[in-house]
């Protein structure tokens, strides 16, 4: 997934759409967008930062997961099974991302899996399909004809938190430093 901050205007189009595709309960969110305000009055700036689960593929919840209830799948969306999961957090303690929470009514883990039911199917995932300044971008990295891979071979990109060795798959395109180090804090998404 790429993330074109150049593009992102803040309307949460994204997160509504997340949350209306999944099911997600009132007070979490599996993505949402970080406002980031800088400068003083009167020259303040705002800029976005959209915030998801990274399905990294080296995933620290994965490792943390005492019921192998985390696994990841050959094309490297990282999964919770509800069948598994016992609600014990250790995956969304181990996140440096906060992007995990545990579901109030099924006390289940849940996150952003790009929407897999709708990528199993040959469509994009909610929030990119609902951008509507195509600020995201979704594919398949290892198909140098995809517009993913296109977009990562003509733009400088960044990731979060690039020294805890996830190897995350959310790539940014615009970040500048304020941004990638103001990112959330489990207030928004998390529990």
């Amino acid at each position: 997934m790429v993330v074109d901050l150049r593009r992102c205007i803040g309307c949460q189009a994204c997160a509504v759409a997340c949350k209306s595709e999944n099911a997600v309960p009132l007070g979490v969110w599996r993505g949402w967008l970080k406002v980031i305000e800088k400068g003083t009055y009167p020259r303040v700036t705002r800029s976005f930062l959209p915030l998801m689960c990274n399905n990294c593929g080296n995933p620290i919840c994965l490792r943390n997961c005492p019921t192998q209830a985390t696994y990841q799948r050959e094309d490297g969306i990282v999964m919770v099974d509800p069948h598994r999961c016992i609600g014990c957090k250790y995956c969304i303690a181990s996140c440096p991302y906060d992007v995990r929470y545990l579901n109030p009514a099924k006390k289940i883990v849940q996150k952003c899996q790009w929407c897999n039911h709708r990528v199993d199917a040959g469509l994009a995932p909610a929030c990119v399909n609902t951008c509507p300044t195509s600020a995201l971008i979704f594919g398949d990295l290892n198909d140098p004809q995809s517009e993913v891979s296109k977009a990562l071979a003509t733009n400088a990109v960044t990731v979060l938190k690039p020294d805890r060795d996830t190897s995350p798959q959310v790539y940014y395109i615009a970040a500048d430093s304020v941004a990638m180090h103001t990112m959330g804090t489990g207030e928004e998404g998390g529990e």
